[in-house]
């Protein structure tokens, strides 16, 4: 790994937000989806959830460009999974909406632990987001049309967040929990190993100064001695059971 390489990831790390997200309302086109990753993590979502469209979640990686790697995309059957979790941990559910109610969105406190709902192309967000929300916004326009596309509109909304915690001082250190961020900077440092670790519900290797893998020659020997007591365990049992 070079020094710029590490010093990257840790700037990365260190303005992640993780008191921010988005919850998309069976959003269906796979292109605005991507898009809305895409813009997540350029202000610093580490996570947001997908409510899973009735066509299935089909991320659009033209659009993407690979940020799927960096953004965390959880998949929901239910909108009310992700919205009590969010609301138990004390965010609040910002919609959009073209509702009576509605605030301008620069109104909103985006420095308070906030989803934000954005809903389905077609008919918005649902009864069930409605039901649950405790701010509505809208982008004011003034045009013909009275809506933008899903993630135009997640962009904009988005980028006043970033704006507003920024002004606060809430990307001058690091706020992801010390284990999380342990966690995705050897994901994003060392994809192979990484993944080979969680295929076999193996810890990942500890982690030196400088971001590579401490002993690798050593951590390496310990796995194939694991795996070698593994196998000759199953091979007893195998034996055994002969």
């Amino acid at each position: 790994m070079t020094p710029e390489r590490y010093a990257k990831i840790c700037a990365v790390l260190d303005k992640r937000q993780p008191d921010l997200t988005v919850v998309a309302d069976e959003v269906h086109k796979g292109r605005n989806m991507a898009a809305i990753v895409r813009t997540c993590d350029a202000v610093g979502i580490p996570k947001i959830y997908s409510v899973v469209p009735e066509a299935g979640y089909n991320p659009y990686r033209g659009t993407a460009l690979g940020t799927t790697k960096w953004v965390e995309v959880a998949l929901c059957q239910a909108l009310v999974t992700p919205l009590d979790a969010l609301k138990n941990q004390g965010f609040q559910i910002v919609s959009t909406a073209l509702e009576p109610s509605a605030l301008d969105y620069r109104e909103v406190d985006f420095t308070q632990p906030t989803a934000l709902v954005m809903g389905n192309e077609k008919r918005g967000i649902s009864d069930t987001a409605r039901a649950m929300t405790d701010v509505f916004v809208t982008i004011p326009m003034v045009g013909m049309v009275e809506s933008l596309n899903v993630s135009v509109a997640a962009a904009i909304i988005l980028n006043e967040a970033l704006h507003q915690r920024r002004r606060v001082g809430m990307l001058d250190q690091p706020r992801l929990p010390k284990a999380t961020y342990e966690r995705l900077f050897f994901r994003w440092a060392h994809p192979q190993v990484a993944a080979f670790c969680d295929e076999r519900d193996l810890p990942y290797p500890p982690i030196a100064a400088d971001g590579e893998i401490a002993d690798p020659v050593g951590w390496h020997s310990m796995i194939k001695d694991k795996a070698m007591k593994h196998n000759a365990r199953n091979t007893k049992v195998t034996t055994d059971n002969a």
